[in-house]
């Protein structure tokens, strides 16, 4: 490995190992840091890497490329943050204790807060706001699959100049942003989708494809949108369409939504949320930070978001019984007698 610029996966799951292995495809020297299951499965099989495009790249890694501890990322350059939201604290705590001052930190994680949480545990260091559009699904162990469109996006940096092109050598440009929480909130606007894709129990496609499953986000985005304009938090563009047409669009019937998407979204037939994944696997969801952050919003406004505390509670319930599907149907229905409560009140 020829390239002096140390990158290290803090919280190495199936984004991090998708962001890792790009780099690693380009010629980057990377250091992962993860979970002990993990290290096991690539000590013994190759890190393969794909994506909806036709991309593959599979290398195995050499011991040290894959480290259980927090002070495997001692010495580096830069810190691509992709634990869970809930352990960004915790993330944050044990970095502060091996990073060189000044070290670059990208919060790549869901949710809205993570950046400012982790800049409490990082004073030293600098800590931005990241944010990944697409899917990545293990698809099998040692897999990682790539399989929605979408570029990433950072705060804009100065600290950041020389992971610029290592990136864009990898196929994933960063594009640097002065206007992070309004694309943070822009892309929780999308990701309350993960909810009703890990209560539909079927892929992202095949559950975009029903109308009802459509119905029951766009009721989430539009309670979502109300708050944001009563709080004056803008949106920005993540899809060709602006983010307020989005339920609309959601709402359209199959005919119209199916034309309508192929200008707007590609997904791999197999793609599924990481919600889904969370519950397959037994491990809490991220639901409180993405939902959750429309409930705390409007209780911030001092009024309610129904809808989104309906899924929170629905997604709570399923971590603990998750042999339950919600047909399409259902769902809806479930959702609309909850607003309809919530308004009779």
């Amino acid at each position: 490995m020829n390239d002096s610029y140390r990158i290290v996966i803090y919280g190495a799951g199936s984004v991090g190992c998708y962001l890792g292995g790009r780099l690693l495809s380009a010629g980057a020297d990377v250091t992962f840091i993860g979970r002990e299951k993990l290290q096991k499965v690539l000590a013994d099989k190759p890190l393969v890497i794909t994506d909806y495009r036709g991309f593959r790249f599979e290398t195995h890694l050499r011991p040290a490329q894959f480290s259980t501890r927090a002070e495997a990322a001692a010495g580096a350059d830069l810190v691509l943050l992709t634990t869970k939201s809930a352990a960004t604290e915790q993330a944050g705590e044990e970095l502060a204790k091996v990073l060189k001052p000044g070290t670059p930190v990208i919060s790549f994680q869901n949710g809205i807060s993570n950046a400012d949480r982790l800049r409490e545990k990082l004073p030293e260091c600098t800590v931005l706001a990241g944010m990944i559009p697409f899917n990545v699904l293990q698809k099998s162990p040692g897999h990682f699959h790539h399989g929605t469109e979408g570029q990433l996006k950072v705060a804009a940096s100065a600290d950041i100049e020389l992971a610029l092109a290592r990136f864009e050598r990898a196929g994933l440009p960063l594009e640097e942003r002065n206007d992070m929480q309004a694309v943070l909130w822009s892309k929780l606007l999308l990701n309350l989708n993960n909810p009703i894709n890990a209560l539909s129990g079927v892929p992202l496609k095949e559950e975009l494809e029903q109308r009802d499953y459509r119905r029951c986000l766009a009721m989430a985005q539009e309670e979502t949108l109300t708050l944001l304009e009563k709080s004056g938090i803008h949106t920005v563009k993540l899809t060709p369409l602006p983010m307020e047409a989005l339920p609309y669009v959601m709402r359209a019937p199959n005919w119209l939504f199916t034309r309508i998407a192929k200008r707007m979204i590609t997904i791999d037939p197999l793609a599924r949320s990481s919600m889904w994944e969370d519950i397959e696997a037994g491990r809490p969801t991220e639901v409180d930070y993405i939902n959750g952050e429309v409930v705390a919003l409007a209780s911030s406004l001092h009024t309610r978001a129904p809808v989104n505390q309906a899924l929170t509670q629905l997604i709570h319930q399923c971590e603990h019984d998750p042999s339950q599907a919600w047909p399409a149907p259902a769902l809806l229905a479930h959702l609309k007698g909850v607003l309809d409560d919530y308004h009779a009140r």
